[in-house]
């Protein structure tokens, strides 16, 4: 992945006529509103994936599922994993189990699984902090075991732990690096990130890359941190006036397609 010569300093606002967005392609979005508008060419690839962990890795850990008489969710990728583990290894969780998710729409994909009862499934808003009073009534009682992936669950464990609950987070997932080989030759006007990691997946796929007059959007403060890192240049960002990356894009294209 490459561009053909060195960028300026200063931004110069050269035309924008291809974008491509470091996520899988949604059904329905904004970006496709944007695309037919400016009549660009956007396109769409995951630079990173969630992959399981065998199940000779995650015996490693010494433990079962089934041992937990409680779960934290933070995800619908911990519930797909904590899940398909248990398959894996023939447990069966207690009709008892009680479980803890961080949000309504984690709680709500739980019933996939689950028989669902109000008594035994807790629902958070975003932060565990808002589990606390859930988590603290049944604090004595349970085990805790916490599905999480090789990037952890920083905040969840370090409020357990101040919390002295009885628990373990094991990794059940892994995000990964997708496979990029087949964009080498490929130049686009403006790539678009949203996490650290499509940082790491892009340098991971091509070591050399270099920025040239390729633009990067960049969504968060660890995605602009990350970025920055590299001695890369940040194109486009939201802001409070444009709080949306679509929104960040479109104010650029303004000067640089030059559309009012």
């Amino acid at each position: 992945m490459s561009s053909e010569s060195k960028a300026e300093p200063e931004e110069n606002y050269k035309p924008v006529k291809s974008i491509l967005i470091s996520q899988p392609k949604p059904a329905r979005s904004p970006y496709f509103d944007l695309a037919k508008k400016w009549n660009l060419q956007i396109d769409w690839r995951p630079f990173i994936h969630v992959e399981p962990v065998t199940e000779k890795e995650f015996r490693r850990n010494r433990l079962r599922p089934d041992e937990f008489s409680a779960v934290i969710f933070t995800s619908k990728n911990a519930i797909d994993h904590f899940f398909s583990i248990c398959e894996i290894m023939r447990c069966k969780m207690s009709q008892s189990t009680k479980y803890f998710c961080l949000t309504k729409a984690v709680a709500d994909y739980l019933q996939k699984f689950i028989v669902y009862r109000k008594r035994k499934v807790f629902v958070g808003v975003r932060k565990i902090e808002d589990l606390g009073p859930a988590l603290i009534k049944h604090k004595e009682k349970e085990r805790f075991l916490l599905p999480c992936s090789n990037l952890g669950a920083v905040e969840v464990v370090e409020y357990l732990k101040k919390n002295e609950f009885n628990f373990k987070d094991v990794m059940m997932y892994k995000t990964v690096s997708s496979d990029l080989s087949d964009l080498s030759d490929v130049t686009y006007d403006v790539l678009v990130f949203f996490s650290p990691l499509g940082i790491t997946s892009l340098y991971e796929n091509f070591p050399d890359f270099e920025q040239n007059e390729t633009r990067l959007a960049v969504f968060g403060s660890t995605t602009k941190r990350a970025v920055e890192e590299r001695g890369l240049q940040i194109n486009i960002q939201p802001t409070a006036d444009t709080p949306s990356m679509t929104m960040a894009i479109e104010n650029y294209l303004r000067k640089s397609n030059k559309k009012k």
